[in-house]
């Protein structure tokens, strides 16, 4: 079963079960995967909806941050709240050790000399990486090791 078809699975499910918490959070999904498949006129894969749902997790991070600094607990509940929903689709992150070795993996693969071959590496890393760890962070290693080459 695709992520897609997950999503909209427990979307009915939350609708039988009258859970609105639920049902409003995956809405927010489903109206963002239509948008995209819209705009862009393609059919989403998993890769994809991750990479929405990845963005979605973001977003609820930085809203948290500023409506805990502007004093607005009642948001940060609900944006607590689904965010905890959303992550139920993300898939399990990798360790530390195993990103470490799929960067280095990805760096012998590439024959990458410098920070100049950054693109090249994460170009075979996002594919293998996307929704499992924090791209950043990725990028930040991947940065640190061909800047050390």
């Amino acid at each position: 079963m695709s992520l897609k078809e997950q999503i909209t699975d427990d979307m009915k499910e939350a609708m039988r079960s009258k859970d609105t918490i639920k049902l409003s959070a995956i809405r927010l999904i489903t109206a963002a995967m239509k948008q995209k498949e819209i705009d862009e006129r393609i059919e989403l894969n998993d890769t994809h909806v991750l990479t929405i749902i990845e963005k979605m997790i973001k977003q609820r991070k930085d809203s948290i941050t500023q409506f805990e600094a502007g004093g607005r607990q009642d948001l940060v509940d609900i944006e607590k709240t689904e965010l905890a929903i959303l992550s139920t689709y993300i898939p399990a992150g990798l360790s530390e050790a195993e990103i470490q070795e799929e960067v280095a993996t990805a760096v012998a693969i590439s024959a990458a000399a410098g920070p100049q071959d950054m693109g090249r590496v994460m170009a075979i890393l996002k594919p293998k990486m996307a929704g499992r760890a924090d791209m950043t962070a990725v990028s930040a290693l991947v940065k640190a090791i061909l800047t050390n080459a």
